[in-house]
């Protein structure tokens, strides 16, 4: 529909077999002429050729056969500063600046990887065609995966802000069919935690705008097993609003890859400043391999990132490496630009990894660098040169580095070759390792880690561990909201992290989720909590993963943890105990930490001494009361 104008469609069939569609828009008016029984083509249109591109694709059009998305494309999205007329998003002139989402590193055609989800730039220039406002049209998307993404915005000039939920059709080679849900945010007033990208200002007729106009990708599951022919769009609700469609990609999980190390980006803080200075970061494996990538992500950002050069090595000490750091390529480039809000991963290196030991990844950024997307709390010592030190990434020994980062900037995963897949832990401090002795490794991940590496041929893989905790993350409400530069880095939440973080995440096959103190303590029903819970457990098995639950931690003794958050507490247990279905299987953590004498505290041999983050010694027994067969999916995950 058009904004803002009042829309109908009529049609009259003729006595010879014809269909004669009537559709006002306004004042305007579109005649189409086509045969009833063929489908029609492209609209005749009777407004100016300069507005056509406004007008719906005729119902006869979304029973065609399906098409590439860019032959579908009816409206133009960007526009060059210097030309804001030349295009209108959102039916009142306005537009997305093509000179913002060039600076942000979104240039046309260019290929990104957001949330695990590979989509791409309208290829078009500026004032051209580059997407298609949703209206049942059947796009061409064929192959096998696990998924299919969409870059999207929704627009709704009335009523900024609004998120569209709308339905759609996967169409399968052998005649079957599933539903899609998606959710898009409006491109001036969605949701900050899950956008893609967000630029400094949008285009409009009278000039530029001082907004924060987004993008999203929203990526929703389809049948594994079985070959896509087509994804069929959403139809037009009729409100005042459009489901604008930029891209639709088809995704295919990484077989032949398991991810050994993990790190959620828990919020963009302001760093250094950095100039011409090489990061030297301290990880720790899960499962071993022969070779290796590295993930880098700017999430959050604004503006891209420029790596000089990358190199991975097995750590000695300190900063040194036990030998030669291996160089990275990037698409067999050694420097790259990772654009705002996107992820990218290595060309594979030969290299041994070991499990259960230390890593260095060395990143050498040639400009300056004042804000990065950060994991706050490393729980481990890194390294970075001295100013103007230059590019050390190829440096072996440790001389020149200084033990100055507390955290892990940019740095997001690595995988090795082969393996079973991995385990992600979605959580909070607890599941961070806050508490645990700095670089001991001592976190419950990484003992259950070294657990599941002992496990082999007892029935039970050698899976990878991700550990996904962030320090004073929630499930169901952002600390962090996903947007601009802040000092809080306890991300967003849960629910709005999961396709990063899970979902996104490499060779996964189960998910344990342990959270839910932090919304209590702040305030939060237990329902909410349930029914994040239940959200994050849903989406997750659609994927086809195991969903693992974990009973809440007690907290008795920290400030905060008053009866009433002890009461909520105690609901949300309750329901991961008798969880209905929700969850696979589940860990009593509650029961393993709590003290039999006082249940609302920690045992105190487990306790930090803060009441609220268990020591070394809680981390362990959490780790070694895991029935490792609970992790393992029950039918080979296709």
């Amino acid at each position: 529909m058009r904004v803002g104008s009042a829309s109908h469609t009529r049609q009259l069939a003729s006595a010879k077999g014809h269909v004669l569609r009537i559709r006002a828009y306004g004042t305007a008016v579109v005649l189409t002429l086509t045969a009833a029984s063929v489908p029609a083509g492209p609209a005749v249109s009777a407004v100016p050729a300069e507005s056509a591109e406004s007008v719906r694709h005729p119902a006869a059009d979304r029973a065609a056969l399906p098409r590439p998305l860019e032959r579908l494309y009816d409206n133009r999205a960007a526009s060059r500063d210097d030309r804001p007329g030349e295009a209108d998003f959102d039916g009142a002139g306005n537009s997305f600046s093509a000179d913002a989402l060039a600076g942000a590193g979104w240039t046309p055609g260019r290929r990104l990887l957001v949330d695990g989800a590979l989509v791409r730039v309208p290829a078009a220039a500026p004032g051209r065609p580059d997407n298609v406002r949703a209206d049942g049209q059947r796009v061409r998307v064929r192959g096998r995966g696990d998924a299919v993404s969409f870059l999207v915005a929704a627009s709704s000039p009335g009523a900024p802000g609004t998120q569209m939920r709308a339905r759609g059709q996967v169409h399968y080679l052998d005649g079957g069919r599933s539903a899609y849900t998606l959710t898009a945010g409006d491109w001036r007033g969605g949701p900050t935690a899950t956008k893609a990208v967000a630029l400094p200002y949008l285009n409009t007729p009278e000039g530029t705008r001082a907004e924060r106009p987004r993008l999203y990708v929203v990526t929703v599951p389809v049948a594994r097993g079985r070959t896509l022919a087509s994804v069929e769009l959403p139809r037009d609700p009729g409100r005042a609003a459009d489901l604008h469609v930029f891209d639709v990609a088809l995704q295919q999980p990484a077989d032949g890859w398991t991810g050994t190390w993990a790190a959620s980006t828990g919020g963009y803080a302001r760093v250094g400043p950095w100039t011409d200075r090489t990061l030297r970061l301290v990880v720790h494996t899960s499962a071993g391999g022969s070779s290796a990538r590295v993930r880098f992500a700017n999430t959050f950002a604004d503006a891209p990132l420029h790596i000089g050069r990358a190199t991975v090595a097995v750590r000695a000490a300190g900063a040194a490496a036990a030998g030669r750091p291996r160089e990275l390529t990037f698409g067999r480039q050694t420097t790259a630009r990772v654009p705002a809000g996107a992820q990218l991963v290595s060309d594979p290196v030969g290299l041994d990894v070991p499990p259960d030991a230390d890593l260095l990844v060395s990143l050498h950024l040639p400009g300056t660098v004042t804000a990065a997307p950060v994991h706050s709390e490393a729980v481990q010592t890194s390294y970075v040169s001295a100013e103007d030190a230059g590019d050390r990434t190829g440096q072996a020994g440790g001389e020149g580095f200084r033990g100055e980062l507390r955290g892990w900037p940019f740095l997001t995963g690595v995988d090795v070759r082969g393996g079973p897949g991995s385990v992600v832990t979605l959580g909070d401090s607890i599941t961070d390792g806050v508490a645990s002795t700095p670089g001991a490794n001592r976190r419950w991940p990484d003992v259950l880690a070294r657990r599941l590496q002992r496990a082999d041929g007892r029935g039970v893989p050698r899976y990878g561990v991700l550990n996904h905790g962030i320090s004073a993350n929630r499930v169901v409400s952002d600390r962090y909201d996903g947007d601009g530069v802040s000092s809080d880095t306890g991300g967003v939440s849960a629910v709005h992290r999961l396709d990063r973080d899970v979902l996104g995440q490499t060779g996964v096959r189960t998910v344990v989720l342990f959270q839910g103190v932090n919304d209590v303590r702040w305030g939060y029903s237990a329902q909410s909590v349930i029914e994040g819970l239940r959200a994050l457990a849903d989406r997750s098995r659609q994927r086809g993963l195991r969903v693992v639950g974990a009973t809440v931690a007690p907290c008795g003794g920290w400030p905060d943890c008053s009866a009433e958050v002890e009461r909520q507490r105690q609901q949300v247990n309750a329901f991961v105990r008798d969880h209905g279905g929700t969850f696979d299987a589940v860990l009593d953590f509650d029961a393993v930490l709590r003290d039999p004498g006082d249940p609302r505290r920690l045992l105190p041999q487990y306790d930090s001494g803060d009441h609220l983050h268990p020591g070394d010694a809680g981390l362990r027994a959490l780790a070694d009361s895991v029935d490792l067969s609970a992790l393992v999916p029950r039918a080979p995950r296709r």
